[in-house]
């Protein structure tokens, strides 16, 4: 399994990895292709692409911050579902990794979304109730009401408002 950073939209298994995202996560959690093209440019952002075998297994978009690693979005492609490769993705991730490491989650509304935070929780991840919010990609809509998942320890509300002070302005800056 190997994982291959891509810096533009013009790179190997881009389209690809952009259609799986474009599936994946609803339109108010993503952004418009514009606003991708500009955060590829950024130093802190990493687009990797997960192969195995020649074949696109599915994508960990992730932030490097000086305290912590930031899981933008990550997926697996529809195929490779269920054959243990989201979480052989995140351990390695883990493993690879020193800092902290935070990613949001959807609340607990659906069964869906219980399972997805189930399984986060089984790699090891600790779900945080801290009220946490990220504006909508929706222009003139609230803001997300989300919750941060953090490995391996749970979070202070003030990381959290740490997080959302520093980390923010750079997220989302589109």
């Amino acid at each position: 399994m190997n994982l291959i950073r891509l810096r533009n939209i013009s790179d190997t298994y881009f389209q690809e990895a952009w259609q799986l995202y474009e599936e994946a996560f609803p339109f108010e959690e993503r952004r418009i292709l514009d606003d991708q093209i500009s955060v590829l440019k950024n130093s802190k952002y990493h687009f990797e692409v997960v192969i195995n075998e020649n074949q696109f297994i599915g994508f960990i978009l992730w932030w490097d911050f000086e305290t912590l690693k930031y899981i933008d979005h990550f997926a697996t492609s529809a195929e490779q579902r269920n054959k243990g490769y989201g979480k052989l993705i995140l351990n390695e991730f883990i493993n690879d990794n020193s800092k902290p490491i935070l990613l949001e989650v959807e609340l607990p509304t659906s069964s869906t979304n219980q399972r997805r935070i189930k399984f986060y929780e089984r790699i090891g991840f600790k779900l945080n109730q801290h009220p946490y919010e990220v504006p909508n990609a929706k222009i003139n809509e609230p803001p997300l009401p989300l919750l941060l998942m953090s490995y391996p320890n749970q979070i202070t509300s003030k990381e959290v408002d740490l997080f959302i002070r520093k980390c923010h302005p750079i997220i989302f800056k589109f």
